[in-house]
């Protein structure tokens, strides 16, 4: 174990008992680290405002920054959001999937005001990932869940990542193996007319344009009053400095490569060149170049189609750090 490791003591395999555990922590107000098919999430139970400012405070994450409301299917979200024409139609296009869709909370919303930072909107999501279904539907509440890392670093895709951001400020860490998909959920904007692209994930631009069959517009940073989680210009950052498009290896650098290997490679986010491989395989590996002791990380480059927009994306925000 290395210095920057921390012991896993509250993290447990996904058994039935667990997550029945899990459930009544979450319902009593605590804290728990859940599992999904994007990344790990620290959640909290969403009407609870008490529980939810733990969130805020456990990450270190300014409160003007909304959270994701993860709910165990579509039918949920009329209980708390506006369900319009097209966010049914996208609903039930990509749910339950890595997309969560930014819609305007209802007259009669329980949610925590929290969890949308004073906005009038809510980001929801129906998770694809059955482990964290399975959690879900036992705790009978809706759960805030953004990612279980410390404000601004680097997102955690295994059990070990979470422990080593928190220790025992999470009650239980529910441990269900690596992420699938490796990158947090593609956020799209539907509470106004123009549907909006706020965060870049799993479900690309091309997929959700051809579903709405008309243009998504793409939205900017704003590290001042943004409307989703992943809008702030420095995000999913490691604390080794990081260098994108890198066609060189400068002294001390640690490389990671994408594609045919080359010489002096470090690791290799998919020999193949594929970007599935390598979204799952993101924050991982640079969890682990960040614990080496690397002057800096060189990325060799990454085409921008369909995933690897995603995956561009969370490296210019780690780059800016």
């Amino acid at each position: 174990m290395t210095s920057k490791t921390r012991a896993m003591a509250n993290a447990v395999p996904m058994t039935n008992v667990t997550i029945s555990d899990a459930a009544e922590l979450l319902r009593t107000g605590h804290l728990v680290a859940l599992p999904t098919e994007t990344v790990y999430g620290l959640g909290a139970n969403a009407l609870d405002d008490t529980a939810v400012a733990k969130i805020y405070a456990a990450k270190n994450r300014p409160q003007f920054n909304p959270l994701i409301v993860h709910l165990p299917d579509i039918f949920e979200v009329s209980k708390y959001a506006v369900m319009d024409p097209r966010a049914q139609q996208i609903a039930e296009a990509f749910w339950p999937g890595p997309l969560s869709l930014v819609l305007t909370r209802t007259d009669t919303c329980a949610l925590s005001p929290l969890v949308s930072a004073g906005l009038e909107t809510v980001a929801l999501r129906v998770p694809a990932s059955e482990s964290a279904s399975r959690l879900l539907r036992a705790a009978d509440v809706p759960v805030a869940a953004p990612s279980a890392n410390k404000s601004g670093m680097l997102s955690p895709t295994e059990a070990q990542h979470v422990a080593d951001a928190f220790g025992d400020e999470v009650a239980i860490v529910l441990d269900d193996g690596p992420c699938a998909v490796g990158l947090e959920s593609t956020v799209l904007d539907l509470s106004t007319d123009q549907a909006t692209l706020l965060r870049a994930g799993g479900i690309s631009l091309e997929d959700l344009t051809e579903v709405l069959d008309k243009p998504v517009a793409i939205a900017g940073h704003d590290d001042f009053a943004p409307k989703s989680p992943g809008m702030l210009s420095r995000h999913y950052a490691p604390q080794t400095p990081l260098r994108m498009n890198a066609e060189n290896r400068e002294d001390g650098e640690a490389v990671l490569g994408f594609g045919s290997p080359v010489t002096g490679e470090h690791a290799n986010l998919s020999p193949t060149g594929d970007l599935v491989e390598a979204a799952a395989n993101l924050f991982r590996m640079l969890h682990a170049l960040d614990a080496d002791g690397h002057s800096g990380i060189a990325v060799r480059p990454i085409p921008e189609d369909g995933l690897g927009s995603a995956i561009n994306d969370r490296l210019r925000r780690a780059e800016l750090g």
